[in-house]
C-alpha cells in the first residue's frame, strides 16, 4: 500500500513546481482569528442586488436547471454585446465572438491554453495578479515579467515592453485597472503599446474584470485601438463590479477563430457556465446597472478616505484610479513586505497581502482592499497608525 508521501510522485512536474497561492497561504496563518479586520481578499462586501437574486429564485421555481449552449445563453451573449458597444465602444458578434465561462478565471485559462504552445513567452507586467504565472506554467509557456515600476505609477511603458520582447514572445497578458496596484491606462498610454504589439505580432489577453471600477476617467480597452481588436481577447466577469463572486460567471470576447478555439476546450472541461448563474448575470445587465453604479460610488468614497489615511500615517500611497485596492509602500519601515504583513496581522489584527506575492516590483509594498465598510476602514487605519508608531524595524 502506497504511503501518502509516496503518491506525490504521481504528480506531474508542472503541478509540483507550482507554488500555492501567496494570498491564500498567508491568510491560512491567522486571518480567521477573532477581531481581525480583513483587507486582503478582493471581494466586494456588498450582497448581490435583490433583483438579481429574485430573478434566480424565479428561474429555479420554473425549473430552469438544464444545460445551456456551450458558449452560454444567447440572451446573455446578446446583452453582453450591447453592453460592450454602449460602454466600451467595442462591437462583438454574440454568435461567434463571445463565450460565457465559469468566472473570468476560466476565461483566462482558456485564452492562454488556446494560444500558447510549449516554449512560447508570455509577457506580464509586474506586479500583477498572481494567477497568470501558474496558469502559463501549467500550459508550457514561459513567463517574462515586464517591470511596471512605482516611478511610472505602475503603468506599462513602451520602453519596458520593448526591452522584454524576444523572438519567442507570443502573448502580452495585461490587467488594467490593475490588481494589485489600482493603476489605470489611458488611450495615450496604450497607443505606443499597441504599436509594439502590432510590430511584433503579439496576441493580447486583456483581463478587464475591473473595467467598471474606474474613478474620474472612463475605462479604455486596448482592443478599442486601431488594429487591436483582431489580436485581442478581452476577459471579464460579474464578480467585482456586480458583487457576484460566488456565482462564477465570466466571459471572453475576441476574434471568432480564437473564441472558437477556447470553446473547444470549454466543451470538454466545464461544458457550460451554471445556468442559474447565467440567468442572474443577464438580470444584472438588464436591471442591475443602477445598483452597480451605487456600489461604485461607495468604493470611491472609501478609496478617498483610505488612501488619505494611509499617507497620513506614513505609508506613502499613490492614488489608485481603478479597482478597489491601495498599494502603499512600506519601504520606510525597513521590513520586507512579508515581515510587515505578518507583524501587522499578529500585533494589530489587520490582514493585508504582502506585495512580493504579486511578482517583481511588488516587494516593498502591501495590497489593501478597501472593498469593506467605512467603519472597518477607519478602524484599520487607527490600528495601522498605532502599529506604525510603536513597531521597530527588524
Amino acid at each position: 500500500m502506497l504511503s501518502e508521501e509516496g503518491t506525490g510522485r504521481f504528480l506531474s512536474s508542472r503541478v509540483r513546481d507550482i507554488r500555492p497561492s501567496g494570498i491564500r497561504a498567508f491568510f491560512d496563518l491567522n486571518a480567521a482569528g477573532g477581531d481581525t479586520i480583513a483587507l486582503g481578499v478582493g471581494e466586494p462586501d456588498f450582497v448581490t442586488p435583490e433583483k438579481v437574486r429574485e430573478a434566480c429564485i424565479r428561474a429555479l421555481r420554473k425549473g430552469q436547471t438544464k444545460y445551456t449552449s456551450n458558449a452560454g445563453l444567447m440572451e446573455l451573449r446578446e446583452e453582453l454585446s450591447a453592453y460592450f458597444s454602449g460602454s466600451f465602444a467595442l462591437s462583438y458578434d454574440p454568435g461567434q465572438e463571445i463565450i460565457v465561462t465559469v468566472g473570468s478565471s476560466e476565461a483566462v485559462d482558456l485564452a492562454l491554453r488556446a494560444v500558447i504552445d510549449p516554449g512560447d513567452e508570455v509577457l506580464i507586467p509586474a506586479p500583477s495578479y498572481i494567477a497568470y504565472e501558474p496558469i502559463t506554467h501549467l500550459h508550457g509557456g514561459k513567463i517574462v515579467e515586464v517591470a511596471a515600476t512605482a516611478e511610472e505609477r505602475f503603468k506599462l511603458t513602451p520602453q519596458a515592453l520593448q526591452a522584454a520582447i524576444t523572438p519567442h514572445s507570443k502573448v502580452l497578458m495585461i490587467n488594467y485597472p490593475c490588481n494589485p496596484t489600482g493603476t489605470v491606462m489611458t488611450e495615450q498610454d496604450w497607443l505606443p503599446i499597441a504599436e509594439l504589439v502590432i510590430k511584433h505580432n503579439l496576441v493580447v489577453i486583456s483581463d478587464e474584470v475591473y473595467a467598471e471600477l474606474t474613478y474620474g476617467r472612463k475605462h479604455v480597452s486596448i482592443a478599442s485601438l486601431p488594429g487591436m481588436k483582431e489580436r485581442t481577447i478581452v476577459v471579464s466577469g460579474f464578480s467585482k463590479a456586480f458583487a457576484m463572486t460566488g456565482w462564477r460567471v465570466g466571459y471572453a470576447c475576441g476574434p471568432r477563430e480564437l473564441i472558437a478555439g477556447m470553446l473547444k476546450i470549454h466543451q470538454y472541461t466545464a461544458m457550460c457556465a451554471p445556468t442559474i448563474a447565467q440567468i442572474a448575470a443577464l438580470e444584472s445587465l438588464r436591471h442591475g446597472l443602477a445598483a452597480k453604479d451605487e456600489m461604485m460610488a461607495s468604493y470611491n468614497e472609501r478609496r478617498k478616505l483610505f488612501v488619505a489615511g494611509l499617507n497620513a500615517i506614513g505609508l506613502a500611497c499613490h492614488e489608485p484610479e481603478g479597482a478597489f485596492y491601495a498599494f502603499p509602500s512600506i519601504a520606510s519601515t525597513g521590513m520586507s513586505s512579508g515581515q510587515f504583513a505578518l507583524r501587522l496581522l499578529e500585533e494589530a489584527k489587520v490582514a493585508v497581502v504582502p506585495g512580493h506575492v504579486f511578482g517583481s516590483g511588488g516587494e516593498g509594498f502591501i495590497r489593501c482592499s478597501y472593498a469593506t465598510s467605512l467603519v472597518d476602514l477607519e478602524k484599520a487605519l487607527e490600528r495601522m497608525g498605532r502599529f506604525m508608531q510603536v513597531m521597530q524595524p527588524v
